[in-house]
């Protein structure tokens, strides 16, 4: 039987759009879904397909289950994986930590299970390109390709992953932190800059090294803060939070340092603590009135992310060696100022609480300055969209606003059209939304309500059997 149904159309196949084609795939059999990449790569994402085996998740290998009801599905993928587990893989005191391309791998192999499963016609369909328009039909939408093609679909759910950030001061010597061909002539004389001292950084210094790259490091961000280091820990009872302390940024952090002081006089250290709010930080961070969550985003955003978001112990290791041995500079600065060089760029700096600025030559500029905001995205998809109405950002500008079930809002404040979202596009609704086990119950939540929603408006739609 083949159905006259048009496709639900997945943007993006990092996780969030991969896990979300899987689910719609499963619960609407009746219905091709269309997931759409522009990368060479599926199921992968930035996050994934890098070949660095000393790229590391920061999350333990048992929270990494793709699958909500199936907590250990990854746990039981890496014991049947034929890779050399010491490469790929690293058993520490705090757990097992998993390289992120063996991850990608995982996510591989789940949509090529879903690719060969039999049936009568194609559950998901693969649009290796980049969709650069979705424009309102009478049902659904016309989605254009960049090449050109177009196809009806009957909505779509946008899962365009982490967004880039604005490019800080122009050079010819920044790279992209993802992209190692500009990193293959390097001299072993002259420093290399990353901006930004976050997970991106130390994948960055990691991949340097194994490259074989001798030279100087120097890395600089406005706070000069490190990723804290997962260890082991025990586990912490959700706390019960008072609702006026959930009302204010001060009452909320008075509230756990004094969380953190009852658990280090039980023998447990502050990450049980922060991983104990894990199941309530959407309902804090929604509860927070606009105010408070932009004075969130000024003033403890870069230390939050330091202790929510931490390294590997095998990362902290190779970091940590950096240091010791004088490869690796940390600075509390902001770059000024590039002027580019024969050869090499000329980066004006200024450190927090030294008045005259420095001046450094350097030969590349990696920018690990993190994730962008949707107002300031150059996305042609995105931008097509906000410039329509069909789509507009959040109170705080970082992602797109949405409904409870996640359908996009419009212009005025409408849910009508056939148009969701997930993951990092929720940073401003949601906050943690990130990380595979925040998304990975959304993508199945997520995937329940646009199959409902197509299924009731197909009532009554003819089929053509052949």
């Amino acid at each position: 039987m083949r159905t006259t149904l048009p496709p639900i159309a997945v943007i993006g196949a990092g996780f969030s759009g991969t896990m979300a084609a899987l689910h719609l795939s499963r619960l609407m059999p009746e219905r091709p879904v269309l997931l759409c990449e522009k990368s060479s790569a599926f199921a992968r994402g930035l996050a994934y397909a890098t070949g660095c085996s000393d790229h590391l998740l920061n999350v333990r290998a048992t929270n990494m289950s793709a699958f909500p009801d199936q907590p250990d599905h990854f746990s039981r993928w890496l014991e049947g994986c034929p890779l050399d587990g010491a490469a790929w893989t690293h058993s520490t005191p705090a757990g097992l930590f998993a390289a992120r391309g063996l991850y990608g791998r995982y996510l591989t192999d789940l949509l090529l299970t879903a690719l060969s499963k039999p049936g009568p016609g194609p559950l998901l369909m693969l649009e290796n390109d980049e969709v650069v328009d979705l424009a309102p039909a009478e049902t659904g939408f016309d989605l254009t390709l960049a090449a050109g093609r177009r196809r009806r679909v009957a909505g779509a759910v946008l899962a365009c992953g982490n967004l880039r950030a604005p490019r800080g001061p122009r050079s010819r010597y920044v790279v992209d932190p993802w992209d190692d061909t500009p990193l293959d002539d390097l001299r072993p004389d002259l420093p290399l800059l990353i901006i930004g001292t976050g997970l991106t950084m130390v994948d960055a210094v990691a991949a340097l090294r194994q490259r074989r790259f001798p030279g100087p490091i120097l890395a600089v961000s406005r706070h000069g803060l490190l990723p804290q280091v997962h260890a082991a820990t025990a586990s912490w009872p959700a706390p019960a939070i008072p609702a006026a302390a959930r009302q204010s940024l001060l009452g909320l952090l008075r509230f756990l340092r004094e969380e953190t002081r009852r658990a280090a006089s039980a023998g447990i250290d502050w990450r049980g603590v922060i991983d104990s709010l894990r199941g309530d930080s959407v309902g804090l961070w929604r509860g927070l009135p606009l105010s408070e969550q932009r004075r969130f985003l000024r003033h403890l955003r870069a230390f939050w992310d330091v202790h929510r978001h931490r390294m590997a112990p095998p990362a902290a290791k190779i970091v940590g060696r950096e240091f010791a041995e004088g490869g690796l500079t940390l600075m509390r600065a902001r770059v000024v100022a590039i002027d580019d060089q024969a050869g090499h760029a000329r980066v004006t700096v200024r450190e927090r609480g030294v008045a005259a600025p420095q001046v450094v030559d350097v030969q590349r500029i990696i920018d690990a300055s993190g994730v962008g905001r949707v107002v300031d995205t150059d996305d042609l998809l995105l931008r097509r969209l906000l410039s329509r109405g069909l789509v507009r950002p959040d109170a705080l500008g970082l992602g797109l606003a949405v409904a409870d079930d996640l359908a996009v809002l419009g212009q005025h404040g409408e849910a009508g059209r056939p148009l969701w979202t997930l993951g990092p596009l929720l940073r401003g609704t949601l906050w943690e939304c990130t990380a595979v086990p925040d998304i990975r119950g959304q993508a199945a939540e997520l995937a329940r309500t646009v199959a409902k929603r197509l299924q009731s408006a197909a009532t009554g739609v003819g089929r053509e059997t052949a």
